[in-house]
């Protein structure tokens, strides 16, 4: 399973900068906020839900399909595309199917993969629609597409960049706070199901040995308390930018 932004092409300089221009546009439009209040508010609800389309359905009663067309408008895509050609012979190269699992509209991702000549290495495409507007973190929407094409989770691998996706074996399914230092995400073992709470320390301070050890001091200092009212830290890891995270 292969997300598509910012994994299968570089969205960062071009495409994702138009995209929040035009979300910003359309939240001032529709909900009348000014376009610093609009750009908290984008921001605010892809935190919370992993999604700023979640947050507007949930709470503003956005028609997604809509919200979807007039956000991902590119008069030029073609010239905003930042794709490394060797990269298809290198999917060429791998065994198994591979599906396309994006949190874009279909209008879009069929467009990108036409014009990089990669629609014809994918087997099939899902894209936000598909699995009834339940995008990536959403549980649902992983289940949606294991259940359609009749896949095994153990048996499939997920290529994914965004960090509120995936943590190590963790699936994330939402966001529990944010405080000085980290983000504290509600995740779930992706094979065994187990729930838990994963903490990790913001990029801002990936490459500050010291509080990478304040990390760990507080990791160590709870698990030495062993109270009922508090809970087990059962893990530590560091993501491939250098952020350090505990379960």
């Amino acid at each position: 399973l292969f997300d598509l932004d910012n994994t299968l092409h570089n969205a960062s300089p071009h495409i994702f900068p138009h995209i929040n221009r035009s979300m910003n546009a359309y939240i001032e439009r529709h909900l009348g906020l000014n376009p610093a209040e609009a750009t908290k508010l984008r921001q605010h609800y892809w935190i919370r839900y992993g999604a700023t389309l979640l947050g507007l359905i949930k709470h503003h009663q956005v028609d997604p399909n809509h919200f979807l067309q007039q956000t991902h408008i590119f008069p030029a895509l073609q010239q905003m595309l930042v794709f490394e050609k060797p990269l298809l012979h290198a999917l060429k190269r791998l065994p198994g199917r591979k599906i396309i699992f994006s949190n874009a509209p279909r209008h879009y991702a069929e467009a990108v993969l036409t014009m990089t000549g990669m629609e014809r290495l994918f087997d099939t495409v899902y894209t936000v629609e598909r699995i009834n507007f339940k995008p990536k973190p959403m549980i649902a929407g992983f289940r949606s597409l294991l259940r359609q094409e009749r896949l095994d989770p153990r048996r499939c691998i997920m290529v994914e960049d965004s960090l509120p996706n995936q943590i190590g074996c963790f699936a994330v399914t939402g966001v529990l706070g944010t405080g000085a230092m980290g983000i504290v995400y509600r995740v779930q073992h992706a094979v065994i199901g187990k729930p838990a709470a994963l903490k990790v320390l913001k990029p801002d301070y990936a490459d500050d040995p010291d509080m990478v050890q304040r990390l760990i001091r507080e990791a160590r200092t709870v698990n030495a308390i062993r109270h009922p009212g508090i809970v087990d830290i059962f893990g530590f890891g560091t993501l491939p930018n250098g952020q350090a995270y505990i379960v």
